[in-house]
């Protein structure tokens, strides 16, 4: 004998494929979840296309200036902490961190060490 459900299956309702699996969404929740996805909806990119990095990092443009999320963003590529990287330009840390946070301007000598120590355009930062 089977055991009883707490709640009745969906009968009538829409399917939804996410990621190869099926769910039937009851319709009166279909449109919050169509608003839910619609907010996460992403252009298509052609395959290995690049994304500018401004598209990616868009949420923390309003907080950070968009010299610091580049710094920032070109650090974490080159996978050094802003310890290792502090050290590298011959600076504190928290000088480094502030330059990311936008607390402190990038000035052009600094851009330049920045562009030899990440191996990129200087003019990034600037």
């Amino acid at each position: 004998m089977s055991e009883r459900m707490k709640k009745r299956p969906i009968k009538s309702g829409v399917e939804v494929k996410i990621d190869g699996n099926y769910y039937r969404v009851p319709k009166t929740k279909m449109k919050p979840l169509l608003s839910l996805i619609e907010g996460y909806k992403v252009e298509e990119e052609a395959e290995g296309s690049l994304v500018p990095w401004r598209k990616v990092a868009k949420e923390n443009l309003g907080a950070f200036t968009e010299q610091g999320v580049a710094l920032q963003g070109a650090r974490l590529k080159a996978g050094f902490s802003q310890v290792e990287l502090a050290k590298k330009l011959g600076i504190a840390q928290y000088n480094l961190s502030k330059m990311e946070n936008g607390k402190r301007p990038i000035g052009k000598e600094m851009a330049r060490r920045l562009g030899k120590a990440l191996k990129m355009d200087y003019r990034l930062f600037l």
